[in-house]
């Protein structure tokens, strides 16, 4: 729990179809929105795809936020955004406009079917683990250990960092290649 009593959160985002990183990008204008402050985004990673049908590399990033949402309310934030950028879910691990998971809410664990706590496959994905790591070099999924270590199991092969491609946070600043709100 944060100072001011707010649940730290970690959502992670990827779209593989028509403009990734303007879905991306839209993904963070919507979750962004009341009751969710966001407060870092990691650079964009490139991802072969895990699972699923022949399909595009996806684009890739995790968001930091805090929230007195509950992770109810969270989920159904990142569904919004899923449907902001069109998403239709027709084939499981298909290709998708957008895609925002809870991977953390807190120190919360949970089985409901309807939000698994901490997201059950988060640890074996080093295109969430990476840029997690980047935005929280001393983070840990509930339950499972330091992002660090978990990343040293899973490798990092098939995912890259570009450089050149940057999301931004509504009314943030850039500080030190990590976006930021004051």
């Amino acid at each position: 729990m944060t100072t001011d009593g707010r649940v730290p959160v970690v959502l992670s985002m990827g779209s593989n179809i028509a403009d990734k990183l303007a879905n991306l990008q839209l993904g963070v204008s919507v979750v962004c929105r009341g009751g969710l402050s966001c407060q870092a985004v990691s650079g964009v990673y490139q991802t072969a795809p895990v699972g699923g049908p022949e399909q595009d590399d996806y684009l890739n990033a995790v968001l930091l936020a805090a929230t007195s949402l509950p992770p109810g309310q969270v989920l159904a934030r990142c569904q919004e955004a899923e449907e902001a950028a069109g998403r239709v879910r027709s084939v499981r691990w298909g290709p998708r406009t957008l895609d925002v998971d809870v991977i953390a809410y807190g120190d919360q664990v949970s089985t409901d079917p309807e939000l698994t706590l901490p997201h059950p496959r988060a640890h074996e994905r080093a295109f969430v683990l990476m840029p997690w790591l980047e935005v929280a070099p001393d983070a840990s999924l509930p339950g499972l250990g330091r992002v660090v270590d978990l990343l040293a199991v899973t490798g990092t092969a098939g995912v890259r960092r570009l450089p050149d491609l940057r999301l931004a946070l509504p009314d943030c600043v850039q500080q030190k290649a990590v976006t930021a709100c004051r």
